[in-house]
C-alpha cells in the first residue's frame, strides 16, 4: 500500500483583523499633522478634488449653503429659481458605494499616483558640505585614481565634517593604493572648511593652526599633547609642562577656544522652522478655555457647480462615477478634519485639567502626566494621544510651548508625594546655577541636598540628569581664584 502523506483538505476559519481602510489612514495623518502641515494638505486636496471649495469670508454656513442648493438653483441670467427640492445627488447610491469604497480590495483612480515635478525643484537650496567640498575637487589637479578616493573619504564624512572612515577602508573601496589614499586625504584635509576630514578633535585642530598660526609652535603643542589639560582647565600643570608662564599659556589656549570644532557644522545648518500656536489655552474666572487655531485655515464646503451639473440633464457613467468618488472623498476628508480637531480639544482638556496650577505659576509646578494616563481619561489609543500632541504647540500664558512638553515622568518627591521629572532636573540646575564657582558642588552634594528635602535620588542619577542637560563636571565648572 502506497503512502501518499497527509491529507490536504480545505477548511474554513473565521478570523477578525483590523483593517486600516484609505479614509482611517487618512484620518491617522491628519492627527500628526501640525497646523502649518494641515494648510498645506487642504491645499493639495482642493487642487485634486474639485468637488472641494473654499467658503468665502462672510458666506453662509455649511449647513446653509447645503440647505440652499437643495432649495434653489440659478437661471443662466444670474436670477434665482425655485425648484422642487429634489437633490441630485438622491439619484446616487451611495449606500453601496460606501460598502465598495471601504473594502480593502477597493482602487480608486484617485488612489493612482501620477509622478508631478515637484515645486520644490525650482527653489534654490543651500549648499551643502558634500556640495561645497565636490565642487572644490572639481577644481583639483589629480589622478583619477586619487579623485575617486576623495569622493570616497567626502561621502563619508559626518555632519560635523569629521571622517567616519578608516585608511584602510579608502584603500580597499577602489582599490587604491596607501599612497593614493593618504594623498586624498591630505588633499580633502586642505579643502574648506578649515579642519575638515579629521579623525578627530585633536587633528582638526591642528589642521586649522597649521593654517592660521602655521609659526605658533606652542599653541600646536597644546592641542597635540594637552587638550585633555585644556578641557580641564589646568593651566598651570600645562606651563610647568612646557616650561613657559601661566599667563601665555591662558593666551594660546583662549586663540584655540576660537577655533571650529565642527567644521562641517556650517553648511549642515538647518533653516529655523516657523512656529505657530495649533491651540490656544485662554485664562478665564473659573479655568481655562481651549480655542483651536483656525486662522487662515480654508473652511471647507462641497461645491454647488457639480449639483448644477447633473441638473442639466443626462451625464455619461463615467462622469457619474467620478463625481461619486469625488463626492465621497470630499465628506471624508471634512470629517476627518472635524475629528482630528475634537480629539485635539479634548486631549487639551485632559492636559488643563491635571496642570492648571503649572499654566498659573509656571514650570516648577509641572506635575507627572504620562500619555497612557491621558489616553484612558479620553478614551483613546495612547498612539491617538501621541499623535495629537506631535509637534503642535499651545499659547500658553507660560509662553508657546510644544504640547508634548506638559507630559513628564514621575520620580519619589517630598512626602512620598511624586515629583516630575522636569521639576527635579530644573532643581539641580538652580542649585548649580547659585553656586560657588570657586567651590562648584559635587553631584554627592547635590545628592545630599535632594535626599534632605525628602527627595530620594542616587549620585549617579543625578549626574545622568546633569549630563542631560549638557552641564559640565564640577572640575570643568570650577574657576581658579
Amino acid at each position: 500500500m502506497v503512502d501518499f502523506g497527509p491529507r490536504l483538505s480545505l477548511v474554513p476559519k473565521l478570523t477578525q483583523r483590523q483593517i486600516l481602510t484609505p479614509s482611517l489612514v487618512q484620518m491617522v495623518n491628519v492627527l500628526a499633522l501640525n497646523r502649518l502641515e494641515l494648510r498645506e494638505m487642504i491645499d493639495q486636496e482642493m487642487v485634486e478634488n474639485p468637488i472641494l471649495d473654499e467658503m468665502p469670508e462672510g458666506g453662509p454656513s455649511l449647513e446653509e449653503a447645503q440647505r440652499q442648493g437643495e432649495g434653489e438653483t440659478v437661471s443662466p441670467n444670474g436670477e434665482e429659481k425655485a425648484t422642487d427640492g429634489k437633490d441630485p445627488f438622491d439619484e446616487i447610491d451611495f449606500g453601496s458605494y460606501f460598502q465598495d469604497y471601504l473594502d480593502p480590495g477597493y482602487k480608486s483612480p484617485a488612489a493612482e499616483v501620477i509622478e508631478k515635478p515637484s515645486f520644490e525643484n525650482f527653489l534654490s537650496k543651500p549648499t551643502s558640505l558634500t556640495d561645497h567640498l565636490e565642487w572644490q575637487l572639481r577644481f583639483t589637479a589629480c589622478t583619477d585614481g586619487v579623485s575617486d578616493a576623495v569622493s570616497f573619504i567626502i561621502g563619508n564624512l559626518n555632519e560635523d565634517g569629521y571622517l567616519t572612515a578608516t585608511l584602510e577602508e579608502v584603500v580597499t573601496s577602489g582599490p587604491h593604493t596607501p599612497e593614493e589614499a593618504e594623498e586624498a586625504l591630505r588633499i580633502v584635509q586642505q579643502f574648506d572648511p578649515l579642519g575638515v576630514a579629521a579623525r578627530d578633535l585633536r587633528e582638526s585642530l591642528l589642521i586649522q593652526l597649521q593654517t592660521l598660526e602655521p609659526d605658533n609652535q606652542l599653541a600646536q603643542q597644546i592641542v597635540s599633547s594637552h587638550l585633555h589639560q585644556v578641557e580641564n582647565k589646568q593651566y598651570r600643570q600645562i606651563a610647568r609642562s612646557l616650561n613657559r608662564s601661566v599667563e601665555l599659556v591662558e593666551r594660546n589656549i583662549a586663540l584655540i577656544r576660537k577655533l571650529d570644532p565642527r567644521p562641517g557644522q556650517r553648511y549642515n545648518k538647518t533653516d529655523p522652522r516657523l512656529i505657530e500656536p495649533d491651540v490656544f489655552f485662554i485664562k478665564v474666572s473659573d479655568g481655562y478655555q481651549i480655542r483651536v487655531n483656525d486662522d487662515g485655515l480654508p473652511q471647507l464646503r462641497l461645491s454647488p457647480y457639480y449639483r448644477r451639473i447633473l441638473e442639466k440633464g443626462p451625464i455619461s457613467r463615467d462622469v457619474r462615477s467620478y463625481v461619486k468618488e469625488r463626492f465621497t472623498s470630499a465628506i471624508q476628508l471634512i470629517k476627518n478634519l472635524e475629528q482630528r480637531k475634537r480629539t485635539i480639544v479634548r486631549v487639551c482638556e485632559s492636559i488643563i485639567q491635571r496642570q492648571g496650577e503649572f499654566l498659573d505659576r509656571g514650570m516648577d509646578h509641572l506635575k507627572p502626566m504620562m500619555i497612557k494616563e491621558v489616553a484612558e481619561e479620553v478614551g483613546v489609543h495612547p498612539s491617538t494621544v501621541s499623535r495629537a500632541v506631535a509637534s503642535k504647540y499651545a499659547h500658553t500664558p507660560q509662553g508657546v510651548l510644544e504640547l508634548r512638553s506638559f507630559f513628564s515622568e514621575a520620580v519619589r518627591g517630598p512626602s512620598g508625594g511624586m515629583l516630575s521629572l522636569v521639576s527635579l532636573k530644573r532643581m539641580v540646575k538652580k542649585m548649580i546655577e547659585v553656586e560657588d564657582p570657586v567651590r562648584p558642588l559635587t553631584d554627592e552634594q547635590i545628592t545630599h541636598r535632594l535626599n534632605e528635602a525628602g527627595i530620594r535620588v542616587t549620585r549617579r542619577t543625578v549626574a545622568k540628569y546633569r549630563e542631560d542637560m549638557r552641564i559640565p563636571s564640577t572640575h570643568q565648572r570650577r574657576v581658579k581664584a
